[in-house]
């Protein structure tokens, strides 16, 4: 694709280790004008990758604590275009964003400083069409106007990336029709493996108090944060979730793939809550 044909937009994407899903990932958006893979100095072909594709590759050292890697790239990359679209290695747009993104970026009029796209999972091979669906992510947006909310500055033990945190912007926005594929769990053990740290975020959120909703600007997103909170609160949590994601969220209309998504979420529960309760008795410990 000419340079002129080519949407003028920067896409970033953080890496660690992604070799097998980079490629993928790049291969969906080669209409975009600039592109940065920020990578946790992977010991795989994930920078090769990256420059067979085009993209530029800048290695960042997280040292802990806050920011994490996206803001820290948002913060520090020399972007050469005023919008920012940011996917994850195993996330994919479709051919039609295309056109829908180059409209709305060259569109002089454009109140918006930002837009949400809806996200379909992958899990174990084929598509949910009710679990967790919708799932909104803020992830088209004018780079000097967003950043991903700071919920807490404790060192999580989950990694260098941002996990549940989402954009907030300065403005308005507005959503996008494409719908974002999502190929985060291939496996069981590749869900059982990000789980276990991502409970150690939740963990610490948790026992921490920290997750305010209020300055997010997604409708939905706002209420799901919000009713979390409240979930943290009852009892028979991991069978509590387990029902939302399977009833509520209508996973069971997913086979028995959505009830095996259901009961995985149901021990993502459990760990969250049994490392925050660890967490709260060593501080009681520490102070007597």
């Amino acid at each position: 694709m000419t340079k002129d044909k080519k949407v003028p937009i920067s896409l970033l994407v953080p890496c660690k280790n992604e070799e097998g899903n980079l490629e993928k990932c790049l291969k969906s958006v080669p209409w975009v004008m600039e592109a940065f893979v920020v990578d946790s100095n992977s010991i795989d072909q994930t920078s090769a990758i990256a420059h067979m594709h085009g993209a530029k590759v800048v290695q960042s050292e997280y040292k802990g604590g806050w920011p994490k890697k996206k803001n820290w790239a948002l913060e520090n990359l020399p972007f050469s275009h005023e919008w920012v679209l940011i996917l994850d290695a195993d996330e994919c747009l479709p051919p039609e964003a295309e056109e829908e993104i180059r409209k709305i970026v060259s569109n002089p009029n454009n109140k918006h400083s930002g837009y949400w796209i809806n996200r379909r999972y992958f899990f174990l091979g084929k598509p949910l069409k009710h679990a967790y669906f919708p799932n909104w992510n803020l992830r088209l947006f004018k780079h000097k106007l967003g950043r991903y909310e700071k919920i807490t500055e404790l060192n999580t033990d989950s990694g260098d990336n941002e996990i549940h945190e989402h954009v907030v912007v300065k403005g308005t926005t507005g959503r996008l029709n494409s719908i974002m594929d999502h190929y985060a769990f291939p496996t069981i053990d590749s869900f059982i493996e990000k789980h276990n740290r991502y409970s150690n975020w939740e963990a610490v959120v948790e026992s921490s108090a920290q997750d305010d909703e209020t300055a997010l600007q997604h409708g939905g997103v706002k209420g799901k944060r919000r009713l979390r909170k409240i979930f943290r609160k009852l009892p028979f949590r991991p069978t509590l979730r387990f029902l939302y994601v399977y009833f509520w969220q209508k996973g069971i209309l997913d086979g028995w793939r959505g009830y095996i998504f259901a009961r995985l979420h149901a021990q993502y529960e459990f760990l969250s809550q049994a490392k925050a309760k660890a967490i709260l008795a060593r501080r009681k410990e520490a102070r007597d």
